[in-house]
């Protein structure tokens, strides 16, 4: 549904090609938001949201983006904020499992990279936006249910990222709180239609969670954005630090 709620305001999705990341960026801008997405590895898919967003009369800017250098994102951001000439919303959604690889099999540079891909992107993106975002900003972090869970088998790096996550998210709360900026993360469980679980999780494990969850449903990725859009409305403006739960009653099992 169309609003004018972020009307005015310029958000920067980050993986917004595909997935939760193409949803929060639709969402975003189906509320009034002007938007930039990046991409590293689903051009085409973000080329498409871009028209997309386009054709419904907001101003778009897509960026390849390597969210694990912070010269790459620093340089990003600042076109970003350059191009619009401002800088209100920041989502930081890139991320994902990589491979499930056991903690004894582990090396070290699936370790580094898990992080890097989940914790550190979102740092440099945080870092760099915290000097440009405008008076009462917003800034949510897409983590996941594992960062409380532990993940599933082969899945401790991506869960210690997740939940290393949430502790950026209320660090980083408290020190923009003074301008007015919430900073808030969500914790999506399975939310079929992504790649994340296309990948890294069989058909018969996705049933077996939908069985299992209280909704009788699995998640989309609309379920994730129109939390994320809510949290960057002005009603939201009195929450910040918190890490919203998203996946059907599972995390109270």
């Amino acid at each position: 549904m169309y609003t004018s709620a972020l009307a005015g305001k310029v958000a920067l999705v980050t993986g917004g090609g595909v997935g939760i990341g193409r949803a929060i960026a639709k969402g975003l801008a189906e509320s009034g938001a002007d938007v930039a997405i990046t991409w590293r590895t689903h051009g085409e898919g973000a080329k498409t949201v871009l028209k997309e967003i386009s054709a419904d009369g907001r101003r778009t800017l897509g960026m390849e983006l390597d969210a694990t250098s912070s010269k790459d994102v620093d340089d990003k951001i600042k076109e970003v904020a350059n191009h619009f000439g401002r800088l209100d919303i920041l989502i930081n959604n890139v991320g994902g499992l990589v491979a499930r690889v056991p903690i004894a099999e582990m090396s070290d540079e699936h370790w580094h990279h898990v992080v890097n891909l989940n914790l550190s992107s979102s740092f440099y993106c945080c870092r760099a936006s915290s000097r440009l975002l405008a008076e009462a900003g917003r800034v949510v972090n897409v983590a996941s249910l594992a960062g409380f869970s532990g993940g599933g088998a082969g899945g401790a790096a991506y869960a210690a990222a997740k939940a290393g996550l949430f502790g950026l998210t209320r660090g980083l709360a408290r020190e923009l709180a003074p301008r007015s900026i919430t900073v808030n993360a969500v914790a999506p469980g399975l939310i079929l239609e992504t790649p994340f679980h296309e990948l890294h999780t069989s058909l018969k494990q996705q049933e077996a969670v939908v069985s299992s969850l209280p909704v009788k449903r699995p998640g989309l990725p609309a379920d994730v954005a129109s939390a994320v859009v809510w949290l960057c409305s002005p009603g939201a403006g009195f929450v910040t630090g918190e890490i919203v739960n998203i996946n059907g009653g599972q995390a109270f099992q």
